[in-house]
């Protein structure tokens, strides 16, 4: 068995979600004055390639512990949507299945090639990677619920399109550049009542995600594989960071 890596490397200089911080990281004891070496990291929880708990939208929501596990392994399936995409596109579900055949209560991980873009990817971009990435509307989010999608996860900061997150607020810059791209109001697009539609839709039904998919999800487009989500036990938590692994027969 061959094992991919679709997480993100996670270190001082990894960029959080705008608006919140990033972690800082700072030695508390040394080799030489106490003959061991120990680390303190404070960090917001969406840094690098994290799970979203439903907690993290829904007041009374489980937290990460009590996503079973699973829920977190089993048959995906890996999308590339990568050549019908670009800056502020919407993908839809049929996008989606003209590229793979997804079924009933799959695994669903979606390659937008927007991975290059992050800190660490071959084109950084920070402002292209939070800000621009392709996301979808309100059916999209139907669709997943119809097919009982198990798991989601994306290769962007966001499972939302970033104009249907706080980012349409802090940057009126580029949320009129969206509307241009688009050719039509970002108000009739994605009205209020469906403000972060793939959050807020999906996660009372616990159907929830992975965001910042690692670049190494560029070695299984559109094909099967058995994917595992190992965050860590987090009582309380309402996401966590955590490893991405594809597992291959071949």
């Amino acid at each position: 068995m061959r094992l991919v890596d679709l997480s993100q490397p996670w270190g001082y200089d990894t960029p959080p979600f705008p608006g919140q911080s990033g972690p800082t990281i700072k030695w508390i004891k040394r080799l030489p004055t106490d003959r061991v070496n120990i680390q303190h990291i404070e960090t917001s929880l969406h840094v690098g390639t994290h799970l979203d708990a439903p907690l993290h939208f829904v007041s009374a929501g489980k937290d990460v512990e009590a996503i079973k596990l699973d829920q977190l392994y089993g048959p995906a399936v890996v999308a590339d949507i990568s050549s019908f995409v670009s800056d502020f596109s919407i993908y839809t579900p049929e996008l989606v299945q003209s590229v793979v055949d997804v079924k009933s209560g799959d695994i669903l991980f979606i390659h937008t090639g927007y991975h290059r873009y992050f800190t660490y990817g071959s084109m950084p971009d920070e402002e292209r990677y939070f800000c621009k990435h392709p996301g979808p509307a309100r059916s999209f989010a139907d669709w997943c619920l119809e097919m009982k999608i198990r798991l989601l996860g994306i290769d962007t900061s966001s499972m939302d399109h970033p104009m249907n997150t706080v980012i349409r607020r802090l940057r009126p810059d580029l949320a009129l550049e969206a509307e241009r791209c688009l050719g039509d109001q970002l108000d009739d697009i994605f009205p209020p009542s469906d403000f972060q539609c793939m959050h807020t839709l999906l996660f009372p039904h616990d159907l929830v995600h992975v965001e910042n998919i690692g670049s190494d999800i560029a070695l299984l487009l559109n094909r099967r594989v058995t994917i595992g989500v190992f965050p860590w036990r987090f009582r309380g938590g309402e996401a966590a960071m955590c490893r991405v692994v594809a597992f291959l027969d071949d």
